[in-house]
C-alpha cells in the first residue's frame, strides 16, 4: 500500500504547519495540503484524492461538524479524524453521526495521533479515553445484556460482535477472534444495524457504551 494521503484543517496557521511538519516524518504518511475550514476541506476533497482528513471542531465560516457532513456526503471513502481541544459531547456526537471514524484531542502525543490515522485506515474507530468518559454516560444504568437481548432480539453471537466492535476491532479482526468469515462478519452487522436502526459502526459503539453491553 502507498502513502496515506491526508490534509490538515484547522483555523489556527501555527496549528496546521506544525502539524503538517510532524506527520510528514512518518514515512507512510503524505501531507497533501492544509486549509482552514471545513468548506475548504471539501472543496480539496473536489479536486484530489484524499484518504483521511484530519480536521479540528470548532472554525469559522464552516466547522468540523458540517465539514464532516459536507465531505462524507460526496466522498463516502474518505476518513475523517476529529483532533480538538474542546470536549462537548454534542459536537462529539454529532461529528460521529455525519461519518467521522474518530475523535482525538490535540494534546494527544503524536505518536497518538499517529496510530489513530493508522487504525482508521485500517477501519477502526478511534476515540480518546477521555472523550468516552464524558460521552459515553450510561443512560440507563439498570440495563444489562439480557435485557439488551429481550428488547431487540439480538443473538448472543451478535452481542458478541457488537462488543468487539466497541473494543475497536475491524471486520477482518473480529472474524479471526470468532472463527467467522469476514462476509459473515459483514451480514451479521447489516443485521445488527437493521435490528437496532442504526446506520453505521460508530453509532454501534456508540449504542453498546450507553446500553452497558461493554463498560
Amino acid at each position: 500500500m502507498g502513502k496515506i494521503k491526508i490534509i490538515i484543517v484547522d483555523d489556527e496557521k501555527l496549528i496546521r504547519e506544525g502539524l503538517s511538519i510532524i506527520m510528514s516524518t512518518y514515512q507512510d504518511i503524505e501531507v497533501m495540503g492544509t486549509c482552514s475550514n471545513g468548506k475548504e476541506a471539501y472543496e480539496y476533497c473536489k479536486n484530489k484524492k484524499v484518504d483521511l482528513v484530519l480536521m479540528d471542531i470548532r472554525m469559522p465560516v464552516c466547522d468540523g461538524v458540517l465539514g464532516t457532513k459536507l465531505i462524507k456526503e460526496a466522498f463516502k471513502a474518505v476518513k475523517i479524524l476529529i483532533l480538538t481541544t474542546f470536549k462537548d459531547s454534542e459536537y462529539i456526537e454529532d461529528a460521529l453521526k455525519y461519518g467521522a471514524s474518530g475523535y482525538l484531542l490535540k494534546d494527544s502525543s503524536y505518536d497518538l495521533i499517529y496510530a489513530g490515522i493508522k487504525a482508521i485506515i485500517k477501519g477502526n474507530i478511534v476515540v480518546h479515553p477521555d472523550i468516552i468518559n464524558k460521552m459515553m454516560i450510561k443512560e440507563n444504568n439498570d440495563n444489562d445484556i439480557n435485557k439488551v437481548k429481550q428488547e431487540t432480539s439480538l443473538t448472543d453471537k451478535e452481542i458478541k460482535i457488537i462488543e468487539e466492535i466497541a473494543n475497536g476491532l475491524s471486520n477482518k479482526e473480529i472474524s479471526e477472534k470468532i472463527y467467522l468469515t469476514e462476509g459473515t462478519i459483514k451480514n451479521n452487522i447489516t443485521t445488527i444495524l437493521s435490528k437496532l436502526s442504526l446506520r453505521d459502526r460508530t453509532q454501534i459503539v456508540i449504542y453498546a457504551f450507553k446500553n452497558n453491553i461493554v463498560t
